[in-house]
């Protein structure tokens, strides 16, 4: 099964998420312990789930703050990936700022949702003509009583494949 087919039956059963959240475990296993989970995905927005477990907790019994910037990394860079084909372009993240508002003491859940507009602006028309763009992602982690925890803003450098260069060796 392709990966767009599978990401097509996440959006619309359990089932489709379960297989979806099955297979990225093996193809990002830097994600596999925090038990991160894509709960809810759509055009334009991907919510991820972080459990209230021990690995994902800090010294003082919340979750940890890389837990929280890891969730958030996730969900924004599968949602550009989804909508930009991931045959078609290369997506690193360039930084991170996070802001962090409140202690997360249950299980949290954080949320990615773009604008189509700004999306084909601000993204999809640069890459066509320079290959190359940054695009600032805005995410929000709440915890299950909707406490804001932190909001993280990353910056993707997207890049045609033709335009990239790695040394072998």
């Amino acid at each position: 099964m392709n990966i767009d087919k599978l990401i097509e039956s996440a959006k619309r059963s359990s089932w489709g998420r379960a297989k979806l959240n099955f297979l990225l475990q093996r193809f990002i296993p830097f994600n596999r312990p925090h038990g991160l989970k894509v709960v809810h995905i759509a055009d334009n927005e991907v919510k991820v789930k972080i459990p209230y477990w021990k690995i994902n907790q800090n010294h003082l019994k919340g979750i940890h703050a890389c837990c929280l910037a890891t969730a958030a990394e996730y969900c924004s860079g599968f949602l550009l990936l989804h909508k930009l084909g991931m045959k078609n372009y290369r997506l690193i993240m360039e930084s991170m700022e996070i802001s962090y508002k409140y202690q997360g003491k249950t299980e949290a859940f954080a949320t990615f949702t773009i604008d189509e507009i700004d999306f084909e602006r601000n993204v999809l028309n640069p890459l066509k003509t320079e290959g190359l763009v940054y695009k600032k992602c805005i995410i929000e982690v709440h915890d299950k009583n909707n406490n804001l925890l932190c909001v993280a803003t990353t910056n993707w450098q997207i890049k045609t494949w033709e335009k990239v260069k790695t040394k072998v060796g």
